[in-house]
């Protein structure tokens, strides 16, 4: 065990071995005797504080989630089954929970995936690659397979294609263990983004695929018509290196490796009126975006878009609660959430935001120091601020540990956390 010492207030190195004989009160001019020595290690004791770690002590890893509980996506089984009599249910974590069956099992979570009232959990451990699924089961999203690499796998719901198979008219979902193997796909998937009702293939090469409903062009393909085969997006991608999916709703953005920004899919809301005076499109455009510097983050709500820059700033646009207070209700051009919201002061000016995901009505910031804030509507206490109003400017989540990873599902977020030792 080592010490580490920390002062209440400023001492000088110099002055602690070597101490002056005789200190001279400014105000009254009066002579004060030097102190002996036992009551200088009295006084230095005093303004010493030693806490003890361990030489070698790590960062253990922790994870969160606050939102709705109902349909069990947070993961805490004694929420919705009671351990003691007399205790009641809880349906809505407000703040942030600690997740301690990760702890339990020895596990290390390397990903998350939020859905609409479940979760996924991509872990590590000396038993190898494992994933965990958590919450709403009733369309078979969940559960536990091994399969072999280099192959995608769906299951869930596929009554608009967007499992990536043929359609089947009455086909119950519930309790089917069925498992689809993607057929006629290229061997390089990198990334799979789920929507509403579409899902989008992202391979190393940067092309991307999709299938699903296409009724507000949200696939991409240049119809409206729904699509059970991935096929290729083309329009205003193609050629493009494509590094980044976002489509919670029905408004899809794609970021590409030089930092351009293109989109597609519903523009009810103006997330799209900067290139189109339509509600929809079915190809995608390249949003014009001077102004906001190249982009490095993306997030597609319901009805509002949000993007960070290499500068680390965040811009918003679309309807609803953007994030710039309540007189700010919808815009057509990204506008800047002001830095000091996200801590950024005299005392700490190199906070920048690095990541932004969003639920259908809330954004989750991530900062470069660790901290996490939400605004939005907080439907089921998905912002985890421990309070029930809606958050019209960012607010800082209070969470005892430094998170590095954030993900959203529709009105539930999980966070991947350090603790601070």
């Amino acid at each position: 065990m080592h010490p580490l010492s920390i002062f209440r207030s400023p001492v000088c190195l110099n002055c602690l071995s070597k101490w002056s004989p005789w200190r001279r009160m400014s105000t009254k001019n009066t002579i004060v005797p030097p102190l002996s020595k036992k009551q200088q290690k009295r006084k230095l004791k005093e303004e010493t504080i030693t806490q003890y770690a361990g030489d070698n002590s790590k960062r253990a890893d922790r994870v969160y989630a606050w939102g709705c509980a109902s349909t069990g996506a947070i993961g805490i089984p004694s929420y919705l089954k009671p351990e003691k009599k007399g205790q009641h249910p809880i349906y809505t974590v407000r703040q942030p929970a600690r997740i301690k069956f990760m702890d339990r099992a020895n596990l290390k979570v390397t990903k998350v995936g939020c859905g609409y009232g479940f979760t996924v959990y991509v872990t590590t451990s000396f038993r190898g690659n494992r994933l965990y699924g958590t919450g709403i089961n009733t369309d078979s999203q969940i559960g536990y397979h091994e399969f072999p690499r280099n192959t995608v796998f769906t299951l869930g719901n596929n009554a608009y294609g967007q499992c990536g198979r043929p359609i089947v008219e009455g086909e119950v979902f519930g309790q089917n263990p069925r498992v689809h193997k993607m057929k006629d796909i290229p061997d390089n998937i990198a990334k799979i983004v789920c929507g509403h009702d579409h899902s989008f293939l992202l391979t190393t090469d940067g092309e991307v695929y999709s299938c699903g409903l296409g009724c507000d062009g949200q696939t991409g393909l240049g119809h409206y018509r729904t699509t059970s085969q991935p096929t290729k997006i083309r329009g205003g991608i193609e050629g493009v290196k494509i590094t980044q999916i976002a489509s919670t709703g029905d408004c899809v953005l794609a970021l590409s490796e030089e930092g351009d920004v293109f989109a597609w899919g519903n523009s009810e809301y103006n997330q799209l009126s900067i290139v189109t005076d339509q509600t929809q499109i079915n190809i995608p455009k390249y949003l014009p975006l001077k102004h906001c510097g190249k982009i490095i983050k993306a997030a597609s709500a319901g009805s509002k878009c949000a993007i960070v820059n290499t500068k680390g700033e965040l811009f918003v646009w679309g309807y609803g609660i953007l994030g710039k207070g309540p007189k700010l209700e919808s815009t057509s051009e990204p506008e800047m959430i002001p830095p000091p919201l996200f801590g950024c002061n005299e005392l700490e000016p190199d906070v920048l935001v690095i990541d932004v995901v969003c639920g259908l009505h809330h954004f989750v910031a991530l900062t470069n120091n660790g901290s996490v804030y939400t605004w939005g509507k907080d439907k089921h206490g998905c912002l985890g601020l421990g309070i029930q109003r809606d958050q019209y400017f960012p607010l800082k989540v209070s969470i005892p540990a430094e998170t590095h990873s954030i993900q959203c599902g529709v009105d539930h977020t999980v966070v991947l956390c350090k603790s601070f030792c």
